[in-house]
């Protein structure tokens, strides 16, 4: 097993991610970049869309992510977990992304996020409700946002979310709970406001 060392995560900001999950994201090593990106730049990019709530920022992210994981491929390809690494490149780039835009941009543009939820008999239906999504997620701070992300859209358990977030799986569950305690707010006001006016 491979994993990052000091000057690597020095320089990225993180750290190996291979450690202890089971799953089918932790592929074993030795993959090359080429079949990596084949492989998994759809999902990079769905995955960077839904926690940025911007298809322009996602792509940008996952290109520079990419472009610099092909310069330390060697090491990053022979993890037991390339893909967790690099969504874990991906998520702190979003986390610390200084040329996004502003909340009120994001929250007027459409979402990449639920393209992929099956639809409705209505397509009417299914679009509100896919704006309705991003609306409320994007609302929320950035972590909170990148955790409920990655719990519901992409079936993560707590351990990865911790990995990829760089946390304890305390804070994961703190950063859920205070996530979804945020949008049940919301829902609660928007449900008075709609009340008050009907």
């Amino acid at each position: 097993m491979v994993q990052a060392t000091k000057s690597d995560a020095a320089t990225d900001g993180r750290e190996g991610v291979s450690r202890g999950v089971n799953t089918p994201d932790n592929e074993g090593g030795g993959v090359g970049f080429d079949q990596f990106v084949a492989e998994r730049l759809d999902r990079l990019l769905k995955y960077a869309t839904a926690v940025t709530c911007d298809k322009h920022v996602a792509q940008d992210i996952v290109q520079n992510v990419l472009i610099r994981a092909q310069k330390k491929w060697d090491r990053i390809g022979a993890m037991d977990a390339p893909y967790l690494y690099v969504k874990r490149m991906v998520t702190n780039d979003y986390l610390s992304w200084r040329h996004r835009r502003s909340a009120r941009e994001v929250a007027v543009e459409r979402s990449e996020l639920a393209k992929h939820v099956p639809s409705t008999a209505d397509p009417a239906d299914a679009h509100a409700e896919r704006e309705a999504m991003r609306a409320r997620i994007a609302v929320l701070p950035r972590k909170q946002r990148a955790a409920l992300v990655m719990r519901f859209y992409e079936d993560c358990s707590d351990v990865e979310i911790a990995q990829v977030l760089g946390c304890t799986e305390s804070t994961v569950r703190s950063q859920l709970s205070r996530a979804l305690q945020t949008l049940r707010a919301h829902e609660l006001a928007r449900s008075t406001t709609l009340g008050v006016h009907s």
